[in-house]
Formats: structure tokens, sequence, C-alpha cells
């Protein structure tokens, strides 16, 4: 049977301020992207979400950002190296301390917002994250967009490199995600939203926002948190993917 892991990013309040159903997604996914601190989150909602994820069965991730609160990791940055991976494990390592305090560990790592894609093609910030995960846990698997300079240096460290799609966010002909600001850049349509999710799932494909059709082979399927109905949609993916055979489960 077919497989795939469904994440979400989890955790991303800050404050007296909430922003993603914690409780409720991860009564869906399979795998919560925990926010760390440096986009999003604090302390007490690390350790909550942690506490959540490991009585509910779900592996975390630690999801890694440029230190960017007011942009929530989404705007340009340039870091140095050496501070970019000791930024890095510092992030993994504060998420470790609750995962373990839950009875648990943290189980891989993802980039956020805008380092997410700049180390698709950047080598230098994809070595300096590399580092930063082999700093905190050489063992560490690392997702990534299928072809990106991280999970090619990722793989030849000898992590594992798990490739993500996204069921949510439209792709250039390239196999790139489509800029934010860019029109289209987000698929709000649910329905579109589940038949994308089975085509990648079963497919290995998705139309790019020009409507070609492009390879998207991935192991773990995204979906965002922090958009609207998000638990309704999650809910609903993950119905139409056991619908169509697909097994969701976190990835080996």
């Amino acid at each position: 049977m077919i497989s795939i892991d469904l994440n979400a990013d989890l955790g991303e309040g800050f404050g007296r301020w909430t922003l993603t159903d914690d409780e409720r997604l991860l009564s869906v996914v399979t795998s919560a992207n925990v926010a760390c601190g440096f986009h999003a989150g604090d302390a007490p909602t690390m350790r909550r979400v942690c506490e959540l994820a490991a009585a509910r069965g779900v592996r975390i991730g630690a999801q890694v950002s440029y230190r960017d609160l007011a942009g929530f990791g989404r705007r340009a940055m340039d870091v140095p190296p050496a501070e970019l991976t000791a930024e890095v494990a510092y992030q993994i390592g504060a998420l470790e301390v609750f995962a373990r305090a839950a009875g648990t560990r943290v189980a891989y790592v993802k980039p956020h917002g805008a380092l997410y894609n700049r180390v698709v093609r950047d080598e230098e910030q994809a070595r300096a994250v590399l580092d930063g995960v082999l700093l905190a846990d050489p063992t560490l698997p690392v997702l990534g967009l299928p072809g990106s300079r991280l999970l090619e240096l990722a793989a030849k460290a000898g992590l594992p490199a798990v490739e993500e799609a996204f069921a949510d966010r439209a792709y250039t002909d390239e196999g790139t995600l489509v800029a934010r600001g860019q029109e289209g850049a987000l698929v709000t349509d649910p329905e579109a939203v589940l038949r994308r999710s089975v085509e990648l799932a079963r497919g290995g494909e998705v139309v790019a926002l020009s409507g070609r059709r492009i390879e998207m082979r991935a192991r773990s399927l995204c979906l965002h948190g922090d958009t609207p109905g998000a638990v309704d949609l999650a809910r609903q993916v993950r119905d139409a993917l056991e619908a169509a055979g697909v097994r969701v489960e976190a990835f080996a």
C-alpha cells in the first residue's frame, strides 16, 4: 500500500496570541513541525505542543527559522553562516528539552519560511543549516523541497533526506514554491487541495501554476496550520487520502 506522512506547522502562537489550533490538528497529522521561538512560538507553547504530540503519538519536528518574529520568518535575511549554524542548533536543542520532558524526542528538522526557500538554491546557507543539524544531532532526518541543495547536502552527510510536497501551495514549472506575494501562490479551494493531495501521494505529480504537470515525488505532505479552516481541511485531506487507498503514517 502507498503511504505518506501528513505534517503541519504547529505551536505558532506567542505570549497571549494564538495562531494554530494545535490540539485539534494533532488529532489529524502524523508529524508536527513545532516553531522553536525564532519565527513564532515561545517556551510555554513549545512545552505544551510537545506534551500534546507525545500523548497522541505524533512525531515532533523542529521547525527552524531565521530570527524574525516580526516578519513570521518570511522576510529575506542575510545571516552569516557561523551564526546561522549556531542558531539552528540552538532552536533544535531548545525543543529537544521539552520533547524529552514529554517522554519523546525531536525526530526531524524542517526549515521555515524564507529559510526554507533560501536553502533550495543557496549552498552556503544550506550548508550552514546542515551544520546546525549535525551539531545538534548527527542522526536527524531533514525535511525539504525535492531537489533542494539542503537535501542534497544532507544525503551526502549521511542524514535521511525526506522530500516534502505542499497540498495548499502553488508550484513553478521548476518545482519551486510560488512566492507568497504572487497571485495564486496559495491554493484556497478545498476541492483543489484534496485533488492535489491524492495526486501527489498516488502519482507523484502536481499541476504547476502555469497549468503544466510536473513531477513532485514526496514522502511527506504539508498543510499550513495558520490558514482559515486548517483543521477541517486537514481532516478532509486525510479522509481523501485514505479513501484513495493511501495509508497516512509518519515517514520511515
